[in-house]
């Protein structure tokens, strides 16, 4: 899929000449259009879908909720906070962007987190308040859009739609580099929170630190998210939906977490590739198809949930 993409636009590249292109055997022509414009959107892809998929995992498997996803329960409204703040008031570059949705993500996990404690954390309390912060978010959101000159309202509203386009290697870099660091955290800690999805006392009479295990993994699932949303804007429902389709294809228990990264990867890129494709010479930003097809997803995980009696 990815050699497929990295072929697709106004100018199609045959599957056979992009692998040969990116070995180094292509024309110039092809080398700039493969490994300068396209690598680096598919890279970005790849790597925000897996980011996604781990964080969406970590938070379901915390909060053992099928509905404990990062942009549900408000951090991806957050780190659209950060970014708009910057784009709006601070007038920043793509550099400043980036860092304000970074910062911006996680200081909502940090104020959903503390709001949500009361003697531990609760999976339902977590989302309930998650909710509660990312309407109270969108507002906010709306707001600095309403305030904005009209061109850093039009950049504005572009990021907050969340794409793919004009992605290149400023914003490989620091992502791989987040990945790099933040996924080997999540896996090394896999094992306990498995046994935390049996209940906190059940995972602290096995010797599991709950509330410490607890908050490096939010911790970790909230950077990851910010990472994303830092490179691609706030894209929706890949953190809710990859990890419930990574364990119907796995069909084991337990958080599914590198099945789940590898979902997302695959569900972002062929979503971006359906977006080039599908609307003729109108592309959709990415965000538009995740936020549709999440939506209908998601009505129907909620009728499922009611006919099963859990919500």
């Amino acid at each position: 899929m990815s050699v497929v993409l990295i072929g697709t636009g106004d100018y199609d590249i045959p599957p056979l000449d992009v692998v040969r292109t990116l070995f180094g055997g292509g024309t110039v022509a092809q080398d700039f259009i493969v490994n300068e414009l396209r690598l680096p959107r598919v890279l970005v892809g790849l790597l925000v879908g897996a980011a996604l998929g781990l964080a969406g995992a970590v938070f379901q498997s915390l909060t053992r909720n099928p509905l404990g996803s990062p942009d549900v329960i408000g951090f991806g409204q957050g780190s659209a906070a950060g970014a708009l703040t910057v784009i709006v008031l601070l007038d920043g570059g793509t550099t400043a962007v980036s860092v304000g949705a970074v910062v911006g993500g996680l200081f909502t996990g940090l104020a959903v987190y503390v709001l949500a404690w009361r003697r531990g954390i609760h999976g339902y309390r977590l989302v309930l308040v998650g909710i509660g912060a990312s309407s109270m978010l969108f507002a906010v959101n709306g707001y600095l859009l309403t305030k904005a000159k009209m061109l850093d309202a039009a950049r504005a509203l572009t990021w907050v739609t969340g794409s793919l386009n004009g992605r290149d290697w400023d914003q490989v870099w620091p992502l791989l580099v987040s990945c790099a660091v933040l996924m080997p955290v999540a896996f090394w800690y896999g094992r306990p929170l498995r046994m935390m999805e049996m209940g906190d006392d059940s995972a602290h009479a096995l010797g599991v630190p709950v509330e410490r295990t607890r908050f490096v993994l939010m911790l970790t699932a909230v950077l990851l998210t910010a990472s994303a949303a830092a490179a691609a804007g706030p894209l929706a429902f890949i953190s809710l939906v990859a990890p419930q389709i990574a364990r119907r294809l796995t069909r084991a228990p337990g958080p599914n977490l590198l099945p789940s990264a590898l979902m997302g990867a695959v569900l972002l890129i062929t979503a971006d590739w359906a977006a080039q494709r599908a609307f003729g010479a109108d592309q959709l930003p990415v965000g538009v198809l995740t936020g549709v097809l999440g939506g209908v997803y998601l009505l129907w995980l909620l009728a499922t949930e009611r006919r099963a009696g859990r919500i």
